[in-house]
């Protein structure tokens, strides 16, 4: 199969992973409404196209929290990453180190921090962090993410309590996951992910198995992870954890501009919008659509990224010009994951890399730092404040004369 975007990575991942595992990384939460809104406002948004511009020299190579990075583009912390492939998170941090962006570890990850740093050769990443009621094993997280020399603390505020996901309710999918009859004829009809699986240790939640006390089988692991996610998660806990880490502290989850705010207060040194993939709030607004707000309300003041629906080349492009100082991607590392293990992450991000640098020609740009919303002509109800114009065919630059 010739593959030549991000929905072919997405169908031979379909075929090659486990549904359970799948499903897991290919859905959202209630009706799934926001997930779905995520990707399709993207595709609302219009471009506008130039022409007669030298174009012979192009850079998309830009910074993200001090990091130079060759797009705008970060690989998002994603949970049992290591379920769809084997030792996937090591795989994917691989392929962010020689491609020249950011990995981020998720804490509910299959491979530890440790792993990852070993897998590396200790080339700097990024540590995911959630807030456990286990304050203790939270500083624990905090210096072993130090000590595997990660660059920058993630820190995601969305997930205090957990959405209703339908479909991983009815596939029995927990941390650790449970293997029904059902999963189990299912998972025998995927050999390729079997033999990857029985060669690799590595099949449980790695950063909390054997560093927590008492947590020493899988039962009380999940046990364990059940209760812990932490509903009184606070701004003054931001702030013990800004002053615990000490490094670049990013938050996750911000959807409101008076939350953007507070983040900004809270000395965080940039926000990802983000409605954590469509999995959490059902009914929220896309991730695009609640951008250029809150890039208003702070944008002056801290880096503001997202995440959320990036599936192109294109999309990244749209992000930036509406603000966005990086995009993260999940789903679309997670589809080249699974359809090759680290040359399916390597392919995707080339994907990403070709459509991001061909549609910011077409737009007549040659350099990243140049984007901005005159790319931009007006399409979505939602954005008309921030792309002004009396018509969908006007231009933003042009309108705002």
């Amino acid at each position: 199969m010739t593959i030549t975007s991000i929905e072919d990575l997405r169908l031979m991942a379909k075929r090659r992973v486990p549904r359970m595992f799948y499903e897991y990384a290919d859905s959202g939460s209630w009706t799934e409404s926001t997930y779905r809104a995520n990707e399709r406002d993207f595709g609302q948004i219009l471009l506008r196209q130039r022409v007669a511009v030298d174009l012979a020299r192009r850079d998309t190579r830009s910074t993200m929290v001090g990091h130079e990075v060759a797009m705008p583009v970060a690989i998002a912390p994603t949970g049992l990453t290591g379920m769809q492939h084997a030792d996937g998170e090591i795989l994917a941090a691989r392929a962010a180190k020689r491609f020249g962006i950011p990995f981020t570890l998720s804490t509910m990850s299959i491979c530890s921090i440790e792993d990852v740093a070993q897998g590396t050769d200790g080339h700097p990443f990024w540590f995911q962090l959630y807030v456990m009621r286990d304050r203790a094993f939270v500083e624990r997280l905090i210096a072993r993410a130090k000590a595997a020399n990660c660059s920058a603390l993630v820190l995601t505020l969305d997930l205090q309590i957990s959405g209703q996901r339908h479909k991983d309710l009815k596939n029995g999918l927990s941390a650790p996951p449970r293997l029904t009859l059902r999963n189990l004829l299912n998972v025998a009809t995927k050999p390729r992910w079997l033999l990857g699986m029985a060669g690799t240790p590595r099949r449980t939640l790695g950063n909390i198995f054997g560093h927590v006390t008492g947590v020493d089988e899988m039962g009380s692991l999940s046990e364990w992870t059940a209760r812990q996610f932490d509903p009184t998660l606070n701004w003054n806990d931001v702030r013990w954890i800004k002053e615990k880490w000490g490094g670049p502290l990013i938050l996750k989850g911000i959807q409101d501009v008076e939350d953007a705010r507070l983040a900004v207060n809270a000395g965080a040194d940039a926000i990802i919008v983000s409605n954590h993939g469509g999995r959490q709030l059902d009914g929220a607004p896309s991730s695009i659509t609640a951008l250029p707000a809150i890039v208003d309300a702070v944008g002056s003041r801290i880096e503001v990224h997202m995440d959320g629906g990036v599936r192109s080349g294109q999309d990244v492009l749209k992000a930036v010009a509406l603000g966005a100082r990086g995009t993260y991607i999940g789903r679309a590392m997670l589809y080249g994951l699974g359809a090759g293990g680290e040359e399916g992450v390597m392919q995707a991000l080339r994907i990403l890399h070709k459509e991001l640098d061909l549609t910011m020609a077409f737009c007549g740009r040659t350099s990243i730092a140049d984007v901005d919303r005159g790319i931009l002509l007006r399409a979505v109800p939602s954005l008309e404040p921030y792309l002004p114009g009396a018509a969908a065919a006007v231009p933003v630059a042009a309108a705002a004369e």
